[in-house]
């Protein structure tokens, strides 16, 4: 796989955890990068790579929810996962939304591609 195509899955998936999280609308303590490391193990999951979540994955959903503390952090890695996820090939969206519940993460709202990342609180 080349490096600009994994960049891609990996922006995407990063997208798709800010929906899934909820994330900042200004990564005031995370950034799209770090959002977009700590989502990239999730990217074989939710093309359909493999068929079960990898557990660096869950490990970066947990951390990702951990660490955004604030309503900005949220919202701005929800920026990041949208973003992310337009660009991501093969991108099953199932999947995606079915990631924090499958990791043991519970998010007090549902995620979709339709999500307003500003109404995340």
């Amino acid at each position: 796989m080349s490096s600009s195509m994994l960049l891609a899955k990996v922006t995407c998936l990063a997208m798709m955890m800010c929906m899934i999280l909820g994330l900042p609308q200004t990564l005031a303590a995370l950034t799209c990068s770090e959002v977009e490391a700590k989502l990239a193990p999730c990217v074989p999951y939710v093309t359909g790579i493999v068929g079960a979540v990898p557990q660096p994955c869950c490990d970066g959903i947990t951390a990702l929810n951990n660490e955004a503390a604030t309503k900005d952090d949220r919202q701005a890695a929800c920026r990041c996962i949208k973003k992310a996820a337009k660009t991501l090939p093969g991108l099953n969206m199932d999947a995606l939304v079915g990631l924090p519940s499958k990791c043991g993460v519970d998010l007090p709202y549902n995620l979709g591609p339709s999500i307003d990342c500003n109404k995340i609180e």
